[in-house]
């Protein structure tokens, strides 16, 4: 499946969503204004808003409320990418500079904050469980923070485990996965199993989405993948392809390799050492088993959920999520 296929046939509701919004960021500030057109433009997969028409239809029928859950994603999603290329130092985004680099870091954290309350906004303004609905999306900016931070605490002891790396992908990616799908459910008034299952199926596609994009930081060249590689490391992140292959290996092995991590920002040699261990321990060919477990567990997920079109769409969202190539 193509995201193309999917898009099609989600388009008129995701001519609402993005319709919703357009409306959120408007404003009569010029700078602002023409900055949100400028990065609306450069928008990303939009993944978020289409799991969240998808769980609609599958738990219900999808309605306004659901549209706007959609766009709140989305809206937050990018209001947490504004703020991460501050903290990141981050000249580019999906190919072309970031705002933070066009204007300046107070600009770009006054633009996520901007988009922020607009998701806020957006949110408090639906018909159907406005409050509930913002307690998940609270979740996911209390887990963000959380995530980055562990993330950072553990960048310069090289001691992140597999529970460690679990917490931190599940806070920084799957959280705003699984507060999508839940508002989702919430907006068609699921019952309770069908937020469940939603939750789960949400949960599982985005700790799958987060390895994906791990492996992608040691494959074989950046024109493959339409990103940098090596990055992770440049940054003394421990991912799954190197716990899997660390797992290979001896424990004084292993204890060599994570001090190299650890000293990685004195010798940025070591970079391009830890990755040809990586790659010559199978690191990627086991990081790819663990993603397509949880592939798996998330296909498994729907098998709760009714048969509808809307069902089958998520089955092939897991499936692209697995396969996708950049």
């Amino acid at each position: 499946m193509s995201l193309s296929e999917l898009k099609q046939f989600l388009k008129p509701q995701m001519e609402r969503v993005e319709a919703q919004i357009d409306a959120s960021l408007r404003s009569d500030i010029g700078l602002l204004d023409a900055t949100n057109r400028s990065l609306r433009e450069n928008r990303g997969k939009m993944l978020r808003p289409m799991l969240c028409l998808l769980v609609g239809g599958a738990c219900g029928t999808a309605n306004e409320d659901t549209v706007r859950f959609a766009a709140a994603s989305e809206l937050l999603h990018n209001s947490t990418l504004l703020h991460d290329d501050v903290v990141d130092g981050a000249a580019e985004r999906r190919g072309l500079p970031t705002v933070a680099a066009l204007l300046n870091n107070p600009a770009a954290v006054l633009i996520g904050d901007f988009w922020l309350v607009r998701c806020v906004q957006t949110i408090l303004d639906a018909g159907r469980h406005p409050e509930q609905a913002l307690r998940f999306y609270a979740k996911t900016l209390s887990d963000l923070a959380e995530g980055e931070l562990l993330q950072m605490q553990k960048a310069s002891s090289a001691d992140t485990s597999e529970e460690d790396y679990l917490r931190i992908i599940y806070s920084k990616t799957a959280s705003l996965f699984e507060a999508t799908a839940l508002a989702a459910a919430l907006s068609v008034d699921a019952p309770e199993a069908l937020r469940k299952a939603a939750a789960d199926f949400a949960r599982n596609l985005g700790l799958a989405f987060q390895i994906k994009d791990d492996i992608f930081d040691y494959e074989s060249s950046a024109d493959a993948v339409g990103k940098p590689v090596g990055i992770d490391l440049q940054e003394q992140k421990i991912t799954q392809p190197l716990l899997c292959a660390l797992e290979t290996v001896s424990a004084e092995e292993a204890a060599a390799v994570r001090r190299k991590v650890a000293t990685i920002l004195d010798h940025p040699e070591q970079v391009a050492e830890v990755r040809d261990f990586v790659l010559s321990h199978d690191g990627v060919a086991l990081a790819r088993k663990k993603l397509d477990y949880y592939i798996g567990l998330a296909l498994s997920s729907l098998e709760a959920l009714p048969e509808s079109p809307e069902r089958n769409y998520l089955a092939e969202l897991a499936r692209f999520v697995g396969e996708r190539t950049r």
